[in-house]
C-alpha cells in the first residue's frame, strides 16, 4: 500500500482504532515531527487530546550514530549497560550526554507546546503516533519512557512498520496497531507518495490549532 500523504494515512489507520473508543482516558503522544500529522487524524477520530513525545538517542563515544541509549523530556534515561561498558561510555559521558540531550529535549516539547502543560499520563490509554517505523529504535524509546509513568495501557499506532522491528516492539507495546508490515524495508518515505519534510511550525500548527 502507498499512501497519498501523512494526512490520507492518518485517517486510514484511525480506521482500525475506533473500538478504543470504548477504553477511555484515551491520548494521543504524536512523535515529531512526521508522526504529528499522522497523529493529529488519530485525536480526531478519536476525540481525545494530542501530545508530543520526544526521545533522542545517546551515542557512543566517537561513534554518535551507534544508539546506547536513549533519553526523553520525561521519565528515566534507558541505557544498554553491556553496550555502554564494551564502547567505553563511563558514568561521566553517561551523565554529561544525558543532561546535554535531556535538556533539549524538553526546548523542543516547550517550543512544540507553546505554553500548553504536558498530559498527565498516568492511568491513560496512551497510543503512540508516528508515520511509520523503520529500526523501531525511536518508538521502543518513547515506549519504555512512556511506561515509567504509570499509563493504563500503551498502544503503538503507525501506518507502516518494518517486519522485524513489529517483532520488538509488540514485546514491549500493549498492543500495536498498523496497516503495512513488509517484510523488504528500505525507508519509511518510500510507503508515501508525498512524504515532504514537516516543519516545526507545521507542528505547533497542529498542536495548537486541534
Amino acid at each position: 500500500m502507498i499512501f497519498e500523504n501523512r494526512s490520507q494515512a492518518g485517517k486510514l489507520l484511525a480506521t482500525k482504532l475506533v473500538d478504543l473508543k470504548k477504553e477511555g482516558n484515551l491520548l494521543v503522544l504524536a512523535i515529531p515531527r512526521g508522526g504529528v500529522v499522522v497523529g493529529k487524524e488519530l485525536a480526531v477520530s478519536l476525540n481525545c487530546p494530542l501530545d508530543v513525545i520526544i526521545t533522542k538517542k545517546i551515542g557512543a563515544p566517537g561513534n554518535p550514530e551507534l544508539a546506547i541509549g536513549a533519553v526523553g523530556a520525561i521519565g528515566e534515561p534507558i541505557i544498554d549497560e553491556k553496550l555502554a561498558t564494551q564502547v567505553g561510555a563511563d558514568e561521566k559521558y553517561l551523565q554529561s550526554s544525558i543532561l546535554k540531550i535531556k535538556s533539549e529535549a524538553e526546548r523542543r516539547e516547550k517550543e512544540f507546546r507553546q505554553g500548553k502543560s504536558p498530559l498527565e499520563l498516568r492511568n491513560k490509554a496512551v497510543i503512540l503516533a508516528d508515520d511509520g517505523v523503520a529500526t523501531g529504535a525511536t518508538m521502543l524509546a518513547a515506549i519504555d519512557i512512556v511506561r515509567q509513568q504509570d499509563p493504563k495501557k500503551i498502544i503503538v499506532a503507525v501506518p507502516v512498520v518494518a517486519r522485524d522491528s513489529l517483532a520488538k516492539i509488540e514485546k514491549l507495546a500493549d498492543e500495536v496497531v498498523f496497516l503495512e508490515a513488509p517484510e523488504q524495508f528500505f525507508a519509511v518515505g518510500q510507503f508515501y507518495e508525498n512524504f515532504e519534510q514537516v516543519t516545526d511550525a507545521e507542528v505547533v500548527r497542529s498542536l495548537n490549532n486541534y
